[in-house]
């Protein structure tokens, strides 16, 4: 069987990054569980460390989720990889394992969750375009992708649009009961109000710029 690692990029998520290391180890999925610190300055390294993970790296300085991903490719050499946030709430073993087996088994290049918004909702997510952090993928989905489109929130619209134009089968998988720690929970309607018109601006913008890269040959 092929081996895989997660990753977990952080920024300040001391209250929820130690479940998802705990749940990602007690998975049993993994031979390692990469930690990146974005630059907090919280305690979100030490929590991470806690909770069992094999390595915690932490940068000096905000670089950004992509960058950190990047970051938690270079402390592993599995041929498969698994991201998860750091700020999930619910997430479970059985989750992990809905988006893992696709890939391990072959059937998938890549697979991103669905996380559980409610029965109306879940129906609409489903038609959208696929944002969710976490992602079992072979390693080469990310590798491939030229670095300037991971910056941000234009991460997953990268990855989607690149398994798309490669043939890659990839698709998205409800996983019931997860959520995770809002931004309304974490800084306040006043500064969550404009940080959720600027994700959606990057990642609507993300969709754009992939499509017309690829059109002048500078994506793939």
């Amino acid at each position: 069987m092929a081996k895989i690692a997660a990753i977990v990029p952080a920024f300040n998520e001391e209250k929820t990054v130690g479940e998802v290391v705990r749940t990602l180890v007690a998975s049993g999925e993994f031979e390692d569980v990469v930690v990146i610190s974005d630059g907090s300055t919280d305690r979100t390294a030490d929590r991470a460390r806690e909770a069992g993970a094999t390595f915690v790296h932490e940068l000096p300085r905000k670089e950004g989720k992509g960058a950190a991903m990047l970051h938690g490719l270079r402390h592993t050499t599995a041929p498969l990889v698994f991201f998860a946030d750091a700020d999930l709430r619910g997430f479970t073993v059985k989750h992990v394992r809905r988006l893992v087996r696709p890939v391990v088994e072959g059937e998938m290049a890549m697979t991103a969750s669905l996380r559980d918004r409610g029965s109306v909702a879940n129906v609409f997510e489903a038609l959208l375009p696929l944002v969710g952090g976490e992602r079992a993928m072979r390693r080469e989905v990310i590798e491939t992708i030229p670095p300037r489109f991971l910056r941000g929130f234009r991460v997953e619209a990268a990855l989607n649009y690149h398994c798309r134009v490669r043939g890659w089968k990839y698709g998205g998988i409800l996983l019931p009961g997860l959520g995770l720690r809002t931004k309304v929970q974490k800084v306040g309607w006043l500064k969550a109000i404009p940080e959720y018109f600027w994700m959606i601006l990057e990642v609507a913008s993300a969709i754009v710029e992939v499509r017309v890269a690829r059109m002048r040959g500078r994506f793939i």
